[in-house]
Protein backbone atom coordinates (compact mmCIF):
# COMPACT_ATOMS: atom_id res chain seq x y z
CA UNK A 1 0.00 0.00 0.00
CA UNK A 2 1.34 3.44 -0.95
CA UNK A 3 1.48 5.98 1.99
CA UNK A 4 1.10 9.58 1.58
CA UNK A 5 1.29 12.17 3.84
CA UNK A 6 -1.20 15.12 3.31
CA UNK A 7 0.38 18.50 4.23
CA UNK A 8 -2.38 21.08 5.05
CA UNK A 9 -3.18 24.87 6.56
CA UNK A 10 -5.75 25.58 9.09
CA UNK A 11 -6.31 29.33 10.20
CA UNK A 12 -5.98 28.38 13.86
CA UNK A 13 -5.41 25.66 16.31
CA UNK A 14 -9.14 25.35 17.08
CA UNK A 15 -9.72 24.41 13.82
CA UNK A 16 -6.64 22.38 13.20
CA UNK A 17 -7.89 20.03 15.98
CA UNK A 18 -11.21 19.69 14.87
CA UNK A 19 -10.02 18.73 11.60
CA UNK A 20 -7.56 16.23 13.07
CA UNK A 21 -9.82 14.40 15.11
CA UNK A 22 -12.20 14.12 12.64
CA UNK A 23 -9.64 12.74 10.24
CA UNK A 24 -8.71 10.18 12.72
CA UNK A 25 -11.84 9.31 14.06
CA UNK A 26 -13.77 8.24 10.68
CA UNK A 27 -10.51 6.22 9.83
CA UNK A 28 -8.89 8.85 6.74
CA UNK A 29 -5.57 9.33 8.65
CA UNK A 30 -3.96 7.36 11.44
CA UNK A 31 -2.10 10.73 12.79
CA UNK A 32 -1.97 14.42 12.50
CA UNK A 33 0.60 16.40 13.55
CA UNK A 34 -0.34 19.74 14.41
CA UNK A 35 2.39 22.56 14.31
CA UNK A 36 0.84 26.21 15.14
CA UNK A 37 2.03 29.15 14.61
CA UNK A 38 3.87 29.52 11.77
CA UNK A 39 3.54 32.43 9.36
CA UNK A 40 2.70 32.54 5.74
CA UNK A 41 3.08 35.33 3.32
CA UNK A 42 1.25 34.66 -0.33
CA UNK A 43 -0.64 36.26 -3.10
CA UNK A 44 -4.96 36.19 -2.73
CA UNK A 45 -7.53 38.15 -5.02
CA UNK A 46 -4.40 39.95 -6.23
CA UNK A 47 -2.74 41.33 -3.17
CA UNK A 48 0.23 40.20 -1.35
CA UNK A 49 -1.13 38.86 2.28
CA UNK A 50 0.40 38.00 5.39
CA UNK A 51 -0.99 35.97 8.33
CA UNK A 52 -0.77 33.25 11.03
CA UNK A 53 -1.27 29.94 10.25
CA UNK A 54 -1.47 26.42 11.56
CA UNK A 55 0.19 23.43 9.89
CA UNK A 56 -1.61 19.79 9.44
CA UNK A 57 0.51 16.47 8.34
CA UNK A 58 -2.02 13.52 8.13
CA UNK A 59 -0.75 10.48 7.27
CA UNK A 60 -2.67 7.84 5.18
CA UNK A 61 -2.96 5.77 2.56
CA UNK A 62 -2.98 6.80 -1.09
CA UNK A 63 -6.10 4.82 -1.42
CA UNK A 64 -8.14 7.71 1.44
CA UNK A 65 -6.71 10.76 -0.09
CA UNK A 66 -9.57 11.59 -2.40
CA UNK A 67 -12.03 11.03 0.32
CA UNK A 68 -9.89 12.80 3.29
CA UNK A 69 -9.99 15.76 0.92
CA UNK A 70 -13.74 16.50 0.43
CA UNK A 71 -13.37 15.65 4.35
CA UNK A 72 -11.06 18.86 5.01
CA UNK A 73 -13.11 20.88 2.47
CA UNK A 74 -16.17 20.40 4.43
CA UNK A 75 -14.67 21.03 7.48
CA UNK A 76 -12.11 23.97 6.82
CA UNK A 77 -13.39 27.91 6.93
CA UNK A 78 -11.18 28.35 3.94
CA UNK A 79 -12.72 28.56 0.64
CA UNK A 80 -9.62 27.57 -0.99
CA UNK A 81 -8.26 25.62 1.36
CA UNK A 82 -4.23 24.22 0.96
CA UNK A 83 -4.31 20.29 0.61
CA UNK A 84 -1.29 18.81 -0.94
CA UNK A 85 -0.57 14.50 -1.28
CA UNK A 86 2.97 13.80 -0.67
CA UNK A 87 4.47 10.11 -1.77
CA UNK A 88 6.27 8.42 1.01
CA UNK A 89 9.02 6.63 -0.92
CA UNK A 90 10.73 5.03 2.34
CA UNK A 91 10.47 4.77 6.00
CA UNK A 92 10.49 2.69 8.64
CA UNK A 93 8.56 -0.57 7.64
CA UNK A 94 6.76 -1.09 10.76
CA UNK A 95 5.05 2.44 10.97
CA UNK A 96 4.21 2.46 7.13
CA UNK A 97 2.08 -1.09 7.86
CA UNK A 98 0.48 0.81 10.92
CA UNK A 99 -0.42 3.53 8.74
CA UNK A 100 -1.74 1.05 6.45
CA UNK A 101 -3.71 -0.87 8.83
CA UNK A 102 -5.25 2.43 10.51
CA UNK A 103 -7.05 3.71 7.52
CA UNK A 104 -8.07 0.61 5.59
CA UNK A 105 -11.64 1.51 3.90
CA UNK A 106 -14.30 0.55 7.00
Amino acid sequence: MSIRFVYMTAGNLEEAQRIGRELVAVGLAACVNILPQMSSIYVWEGKIEEASEVVMIAKTAEARVADLIVKVKALHSYSCPCIVSLKVEDGYPPFLEWVAGSVEKR
